[in-house]
């Protein structure tokens, strides 16, 4: 087969022989393919060297656009192997004239979408302990990237609808008569919106903090701020799904913002043992300070001895733990009551427990004493004894 070379290197026409514009558009097809395969190793080894690096914004620009890079040279490869299709055809089809149309619209979108992934890895990155020293608020963070995302695309929408020969001011227009009857329809949906913005403003919670209402049965670690809805999980590890309106009308407690935990424990020894309840106050006191694990220096510490009770005297301890966890609280909230149990054992003494002193009259008497000493003194004596 002779070939004319400058045929091959010519731009294709109706006239061109088909194994020519065929040979060229396998040469297109062929360098679509190729470029993307040394643009995804170049990818790599540029990932393997930037990682090295302690600059946030250059790993996340390169995953961002690993894919958008890629679809451009599809793009671009299958636009032009439709226009070399449109110039060998001989009748007129309507299909290649969106072509030009068609690529500005891909572009856009694969501009959209390179922003909105750069977007997403800057906020990875921002929010990972592993790259950042000091990282920041992962309910920030959410709601900075929501916000930037929504901006994108509505952006690129109306460029869109531009390209299409739409008037973005008559869109414009007609969105601020609609959005009027949208709002309308839709209060309940802007107000959970709202809603949802107060709690990023506000900051009440962020993901991961242990919250409660008294209001209502809401208790549970957050596991996600949306726009709409919060998602809490229960201790039992059920989903509870919140409108976002509502944190706007109840009270809301945040126990994982606690600086310590209290322990307020009352004790009750034996009234036989009441001459020993200053020495075991007293060692309670010390033993409070001493404890490695509460806060005494900066937090209120009282031990003393409360009040008489039906069967026992009460002391009191109020003390702090250092730590705020809920498991180390009940660990150390333990070992302070096995220290007391051990205090009071030392001294002599005894926890008292419910007793009743029953005092029975004799028959000689003149108050009666139950009641079975006159009817039946059998029962009386089984009494006594």
């Amino acid at each position: 087969m002779n070939w004319d070379w400058n045929q091959l290197l010519q731009w294709p026409t109706d006239q061109t022989p088909m194994d020519i514009w065929l040979t060229q558009l396998f040469v297109i097809v062929l360098c679509t393919v190729s470029v993307n395969f040394i643009l995804m190793r170049s990818i790599d080894v540029a990932e393997r060297l930037i990682g090295k690096t302690d600059t946030l914004w250059d790993d996340a620009l390169l995953e961002a656009a690993r894919i958008p890079v890629r679809l451009v040279f599809w793009v671009i490869g299958l636009s032009v192997s439709m226009e070399l299709l449109q110039a060998v055809s001989t009748e007129k089809n309507a299909l290649f004239e969106l072509v030009p149309q068609a690529r500005r619209i891909a572009f856009i979108i694969i501009i959209a979408m390179f922003l909105n992934r750069f977007v997403s890895y800057t906020e990875k990155n921002l929010i990972d302990p592993g790259r950042m020293r000091k990282p920041m608020d992962r309910s920030t963070a959410a709601a900075v990237a929501k916000l930037l995302r929504v901006s994108v695309i509505i952006t690129s929408l109306l460029i869109i609808l531009q390209t299409l020969g739409y008037s973005i001011s008559g869109v414009l227009a007609f969105g601020g008569i609609g959005g009027m009857a949208v709002a309308f329809a839709a209060k309940d949906l802007l107000a959970n919106f709202f809603g949802g913005m107060m709690v990023y403003l506000d900051k009440p919670f962020r993901v991961g903090d242990w919250v409660r209402s008294p209001d209502r049965s809401i208790e549970g670690s957050v596991e996600d701020i949306g726009w709409r809805l919060t998602r809490i999980r229960t201790f039992d590890q059920r989903p509870l799904y919140i409108p976002n309106a509502m944190f706007t009308s109840i009270v809301l407690e945040n126990p994982s913002r606690m600086y310590n935990r209290r322990i307020n424990e009352k004790v009750g020894i034996r009234y036989d043992d009441w001459q020993k309840m200053p020495g075991i106050v007293a060692d309670v006191r010390a033993m409070l300070i001493d404890h490695e694990d509460l806060e005494t220096e900066n937090r209120t510490l009282i031990v003393n001895f409360d009040s008489y009770g039906a069967s026992h005297l009460e002391f009191f301890i109020y003390t702090f733990t250092k730590t705020t966890q809920w498991v180390q609280y009940h660990e150390i909230k333990q070992d302070v009551l096995m220290k007391i149990m051990s205090i009071v054992h030392e001294h002599g003494a005894e926890f008292a427990f419910p007793t009743r002193t029953l005092h029975l009259v004799s028959q000689n008497d003149d108050a009666p004493a139950t009641g079975l000493e006159d009817n039946n003194p059998e029962d009386a004596q089984h009494v006594q004894r």
